[in-house]
């Protein structure tokens, strides 16, 4: 029987339940869109006004080698929510967010929420399976399928990043933040800062990159490095009090509307 004489009871469904057209490549765009809306409404939701991100290593744990990152990234997280809390209101401020996995990403979380405060993670979906972790404020946990959706999230409505020791996925999302810092394509002052003197600069070659001619001098003062949850808090405490403690939040707009909003990040 064809499509046009069939009986009522066999009609298509409407192409927004079509779970088929959903799964195929013509929907790629609708699928990205929802990447974007979805985290949008829940933000909304809960009042989220800015972040502080933490990246680091999944495979960096509570025991084990280089177990005291673990440590440190849940103590700097307690001590950022706790002193955030005062700027509470009618939006939360200077939320903790990680990527939503293992390692540091739950340490961070471990310690926002110890703090009492939300706590928001950005999970991936990947081949060995990241599963979320259990620390994650729950109307605040997020499954992504496309990276670059999970990127632009983490860019979003930082207000401050902190980057624990890690691998390809931690040098991306670090080197990606730089540059958009770099090229002043996030639209306020974001404060950066690197954890682990020792490991980063063994790791990336900074001075090289300024020996070279690659990058300029200047691009050195783009972020800091620490050592102790205090001197990080430190670092980040001055940071968001100077640049973003009174600035305004137009990434949402049911808090604020946007004077730019083909930033990252809009005016704020």
């Amino acid at each position: 029987m064809s499509e046009l004489t069939a009986p009522h009871g066999d009609r298509r469904p409407v192409a927004y339940l079509n779970e088929k057209f959903l799964n195929s490549p013509d929907a790629r765009a609708i699928r990205i869109l929802s990447e974007f809306l979805e985290p949008l409404a829940h933000f909304r939701r809960e009042n989220i006004r800015d972040t502080v991100v933490f990246f680091g290593s999944a495979r960096i744990r509570e025991t084990g080698p280089m177990a005291n990152y673990y440590q440190d990234a849940r103590s700097l997280a307690r001590l950022l929510t706790e002193w955030a809390e005062q700027f509470a209101n009618s939006t939360h401020r200077f939320v903790v967010c990680s990527g939503g996995g293992p390692g540091i990403m739950e340490a961070a979380n471990r310690g926002a929420s110890e703090a009492g405060g939300k706590t928001i993670g950005l999970n991936i979906g990947l081949p060995f399976e990241q599963f979320p972790n259990a620390y994650i404020t729950p109307e605040l946990s997020f499954e992504f399928h496309y990276f670059f959706m999970r990127k632009f999230w983490f860019a979003y409505l930082s207000k401050a990043l902190v980057v624990f020791p890690g691998g390809f996925g931690t040098l991306d999302e670090m080197m990606e933040i730089l540059t958009l810092t770099q090229t002043q394509k996030l639209a306020k002052k974001i404060t950066i800062v690197l954890y682990g003197s020792a490991y980063w600069k063994e790791i990336v070659n900074f001075d090289a990159l300024v020996r070279h001619g690659m990058i300029s001098s200047q691009d050195l003062e783009l972020f800091h490095y620490a050592d102790t949850p205090e001197a990080a808090f430190d670092l980040l405490k001055t940071g968001l009090e100077v640049y973003a403690q009174q600035t305004e939040t137009p990434e949402m707009p049911a808090i604020a509307h946007s004077r730019n909003p083909h930033k990252p990040g809009g005016a704020g």
